[in-house]
């Protein structure tokens, strides 16, 4: 049976997407601890991050700097944190989270009742940074 995660990559489920290549995506948690909270995750299912070929991790790390400085630079941001869990989707995936304070990494602090205008501005903030800072290609035709 697909994960969850393979089930938005195929379009069965919605995703916001930032990202899509041949080998993984970024879309926006729907549960984010703060706006722009993304998810990078290779199209093969893989359910750990340290199973995955070494080829497709360096891209899928690849891609995750690519989408930070995308976010950095849209939000304006200190930083931003990377997290591997992987406990709540069997499918290897990095949180990207626009960081300011420690707390801003907190689980516990995700939001469920996301209004719809919120995700799609922050897709498209990452989106128009991505172009920006020259990434165009894999974040065109998303918009």
């Amino acid at each position: 049976m697909p994960t969850l995660f393979t089930r938005i990559i195929d379009g069965e489920l919605p995703g916001r997407f930032v990202w899509r290549d041949e080998h993984c995506v970024a879309f926006l948690s729907i549960q984010p601890i703060r706006p722009g909270h993304t998810l990078v995750v290779p199209r093969r299912e893989i359910d750990h991050w340290n199973d995955m070929p070494a080829e497709l991790n360096a891209h899928v790390f690849e891609v995750a700097r690519k989408v930070s400085l995308a976010m950095r630079k849209g939000f304006g941001c200190q930083k931003v944190g990377l997290s591997i869990v992987g406990l709540e989707v069997r499918h290897a995936h990095l949180h990207l989270m626009q960081l300011d304070q420690p707390s801003d990494m907190d689980f516990a602090r995700q939001r469920k009742d996301v209004p719809a205008a919120e995700f799609d501005s922050a897709a498209a903030t990452i989106r128009a940074a991505l172009r920006e800072l020259g990434f165009a290609g894999a974040a065109q035709r998303l918009d």
